[in-house]
């Protein structure tokens, strides 16, 4: 359970520096490091598959990727809800095992020859499900092996390793598929995940006892508590309202980038790869200034500072007259730029976002205040996404870029014009009883 005597000031400094010093959050960061390298490694096989394997038609390919999001939309808050009424530590250790057990389910499926459309797409809707139970249980189980000083650093320290693992992993489950097949890849994968629950069950953390839901209560009181909390909280409504838009420009810029890059600028593959990396390092940097940013501006303005820095390069690209013709000597330095500072802004507001989240929100809260940002986030990208293929129709690409430049700017006037601006990690504790001594 927190300690609800959690340091502040400069001794709240100085544990979040250490925090990888805590032996809880060291095997909890572990598990979460290794499982972002071997998902990344394994959605190369994934990709292979799909295309090569089972030589799926664009529908089929559409279908498949609709599965990982549907759990989110269909069982978000239901899941959330429960993780207010079950042990968090249980609930990653259980999923950890399934996920294991079902992606060595892969490699039965490609010997026996027995791997169809339709077994595939089980595999991808459970792997749906297990990661949303997953998601669910470990953003509310943070608060309770880290202290309130630490959670902005530890949000960073995952951030670090995800955005390295997102940066690399493709690149080391090429090789690794070309070496030794797509087989070895879901096995190793499925033992990586196995030693994520042997870390997981090695936490030592008290968790809180959970309730048992009063007579004549159902789950669906349990999920408008949740909302209502949410969204009527004083920082916590701006917050969320901030994300859910910006979440839509996000769709929007996610869908037509790639295309907007590869068809309209004609950009060679290799230098759209060399972009991506950009992003990625940018969002290292990111993770790595987070914390000390929240701590010299408080959370508020470090969210602000990277709800704005994701306005410059969409607007950017927007604005610039650029097409195929300004070569490569153009394109490759404007078009990494801007993955750099978004990339850049991602990395700042995340941390200081999650972390600031995890610190108002009591814990008997937290499963479901989490669930109901997430899906609603979830819901507006799947929205957005349909959406940008009508903008760029009728609008093309760069005033489509130009509308999600605008998008994200309204993200950020919500956290400008709001109590957000002014929040602060310390002050976090009064606004959640869980934490006052």
């Amino acid at each position: 359970m927190r300690d609800p005597a959690a340091p502040t000031g400069t001794d709240a400094e100085a544990r979040s520096r250490e925090v990888l010093r805590l032996p809880a959050f060291a095997l909890f960061w572990s598990a979460s490091t290794i499982r972002a390298f071997g998902s990344a490694i394994a959605g190369v096989a994934f990709q292979v598959l799909i295309v090569t394997v089972l030589n799926a038609t664009p529908l089929e390919i559409s279908i498949l990727s609709a599965l990982g999001v549907v759990p989110y939309l269909f069982l978000g808050l239901i899941i959330g809800a429960l993780m207010d009424r079950w042990r968090r530590q249980r609930a990653l250790i259980i999923t950890s095992v399934a996920r294991a057990i079902v992606l060595g389910s892969i490699p039965v499926l490609l010997l026996l020859d027995a791997l169809t459309f339709w077994s595939l797409a089980a595999v991808i809707l459970t792997l749906g499900i297990l990661t949303l139970f997953a998601d669910s249980a470990a953003q509310p189980f943070l608060p309770n092996i880290v202290p309130r000083g630490s959670l902005v650093m530890a949000n960073a320290r995952l951030g670090q390793s995800e955005t390295v693992a997102g940066t690399a992993g493709p690149a080391l489950g090429g090789a690794l598929l070309n070496l030794l097949g797509a087989p070895f890849l879901f096995a190793f994968d499925a033992v990586i995940n196995a030693v994520a629950a042997v870390l997981q069950s090695r936490i030592t953390v008290e968790e809180a006892v959970p309730q048992r839901r009063p007579e004549g209560r159902h789950i669906g009181h349990d999920i408008v508590e949740g909302m209502r909390y949410t969204y009527r909280h004083r920082t916590l409504r701006p917050l969320a309202l901030s994300i859910h838009v910006w979440f839509l420009a996000n769709s929007i810029v996610s869908t037509v980038f790639a295309v907007f890059v590869l068809r309209e600028l004609d950009l060679a593959p290799w230098a759209f790869g060399v972009a991506l990396a950009f992003g990625g390092v940018g969002g290292f940097l990111g993770a790595l200034f987070a914390p000390r940013l929240g701590m010299r501006l408080g959370a508020g303005r470090a969210i602000l500072l990277g709800r704005a820095l994701a306005v410059v390069p969409w607007l950017a690209l927007a604005v610039m007259p650029l097409d195929a013709s300004s070569g490569i000597g153009v394109l490759l330095p404007v078009v990494s730029a801007a993955q750099f500072v978004f990339g850049l802004s991602m990395g700042i507001e995340d941390a200081n976002d999650t972390g600031y989240r995890q610190a108002v929100a009591p814990d008997a809260i937290q499963g479901r205040m989490n669930s109901t940002i997430r899906t609603v986030n979830r819901v507006v990208f799947f929205v957005g996404a349909l959406l940008t293929g009508l903008l760029v129709t009728f609008m093309g690409y760069q005033s489509t870029l130009a509308i999600a430049a605008t998008v994200f700017t309204i993200a950020a006037l919500i956290v400008a014009c709001s109590p957000l601006r002014t929040a602060r990690h310390e002050d976090a504790a009064d606004t959640n009883p869980a934490l006052r001594s």
